[in-house]
């Protein structure tokens, strides 16, 4: 949910376990991972390891900076800004810096060439700043770090990660209307009681302050195609046809409203349903933030495990409990 918020560790303790189940792992970037100081913050970054076996995606660029020897699969004709894609499979355990695809197509181009080596589970590793590329149709399942870095306040880490959070379980819509509403690819369209798609003539969701007599004239089901802006959020919760109005987004990645302008739709009678979801498979959390600050993991856990039905994890925790079971065992 922000920088250093733990992803690479949980990461790193990912990959390391994936070795122990037998199945052929690959795993890629959409941003750049893997550099042991942070650009930005000048901190320590956690690098990343891969075993022998692993297959891994990265630019020519950061191809050549690899700390393990690795056999050349393919050297794709996509252009990144930091050259081509390599598709390769580590021969020995090694570092490396990780640069992946740039956009969803790219990426879904790149899971499928994956399976076609034999590969059973692609790992994205994502970022916040461009969490369409973990929308349902690029991936089946996720994990969201959290932690200190979004505040030195549990209470606000908590509130953040609940809104995001609530955002991946919104309800699926299924059978016709899904079908129907999968082809429109821009713009605001209306359903009817009977279910019925209409077309108010709204191109764009940024129009729909001055179109209201056709966004309810045939009910108060709502379809937008694209993102779902904090203005848009906020005519909504505004309107008197708010109590039982209904929109339906692509996933849960074309929300842009903040939290307190969603939450106050739903309170007036609002609600959000989604064409396609995807499955939070748990939450990691950092406590510690790249200010200096530490807040208690044991709080934060027990703090996040009262608003969300997903496992939490302190990995940086489980690591060390991890050393020392070991430890009392030599």
């Amino acid at each position: 949910m922000a920088k250093n918020a733990g992803k690479t560790e949980c990461l790193n303790y990912i990959l390391r376990h994936a070795r122990e189940t037998g199945r052929r792992f690959a795993i890629t970037s959409i941003g750049v991972d893997g550099e042991n100081r942070d650009q930005v913050t000048e901190t320590h970054k956690p690098e990343i390891t891969l075993s022998a076996g692993m297959y891994f995606v990265t630019s020519e660029m950061h191809y050549r900076q690899k700390r393990l020897t690795a056999e050349i699969l393919d050297l794709s004709t996509c252009q990144t800004s930091l050259g081509r894609l390599v598709t390769a499979r580590a021969v020995d355990s090694g570092k490396v810096i990780l640069s992946g695809p740039a956009d969803t197509a790219a990426v879904r181009r790149l899971i499928a060439s994956m399976q076609s080596l034999g590969v059973q589970t692609t790992i994205v590793d994502g970022a916040l700043s461009r969490l369409s590329l973990s929308a349902p149709e690029v991936t089946d399942a996720m994990v969201l770090a959290t932690g200190a870095a979004l505040s030195p306040n549990i209470q606000r880490i908590v509130q953040q990660t609940r809104y995001v959070y609530d955002l991946i379980s919104l309800p699926r819509i299924e059978g016709h209307l899904a079908e129907s509403l999968a082809s429109v690819q821009q713009g605001v369209r209306t359903v009817d009681t009977d279910g019925d798609v209409h077309d108010p003539g709204i191109q764009s969701a940024y129009m729909v302050g001055s179109r209201k007599d056709e966004l309810f004239r045939h009910g108060k089901t709502i379809y937008v195609a694209g993102a779902v802006s904090e203005k848009l959020m906020k005519f909504l919760a505004s309107q008197r046809e708010v109590n039982g109005t209904v929109l339906i987004m692509k996933d849960f990645t074309r929300m842009f409203a903040e939290p307190q302008t969603y939450y106050t739709f739903l309170r007036k009678g609002g609600s959000v349903k989604v064409l396609h979801t995807t499955q939070l498979i748990a939450v990691t959390v950092n406590p510690r933030s790249p200010q200096g600050y530490t807040v208690d993991t044991g709080q934060l856990q027990d703090a996040l495990r009262q608003h969300i039905s997903v496992p939490v994890y302190d990995i940086m925790e489980i690591q060390r409990k991890e050393r020392e079971q070991s430890l009392q065992t030599a």
